[in-house]
């Protein structure tokens, strides 16, 4: 019974170990930022924004009410 207890314990302090090092491991102040290439970024409208985004509160909705799908 020891045995199992000794080799469960040992299982578990390998699997903490790995754990541990693989989230602690690597560069010191994180990845590094890879710029997007100009195909990934977003269109830009002549403002400077992006399409379908207003900065209104009141923006209008595309999607309908539950009264319109019923007619």
């Amino acid at each position: 019974m020891g045995l199992i207890l000794l080799e469960a314990l040992l299982a578990l302090f390998i699997f903490i170990a790995i754990v541990w090092w693989t989230m602690f491991s690597g560069r010191s102040k994180g990845e590094l930022r890879q710029a997007q290439t100009p195909s990934e970024q977003p269109p830009k409208e002549a403002g400077g924004q992006v399409p379908g985004h207003t900065v209104s509160e009141a923006a209008p909705t595309s999607n309908p009410t539950p009264d319109e799908t019923h007619r």
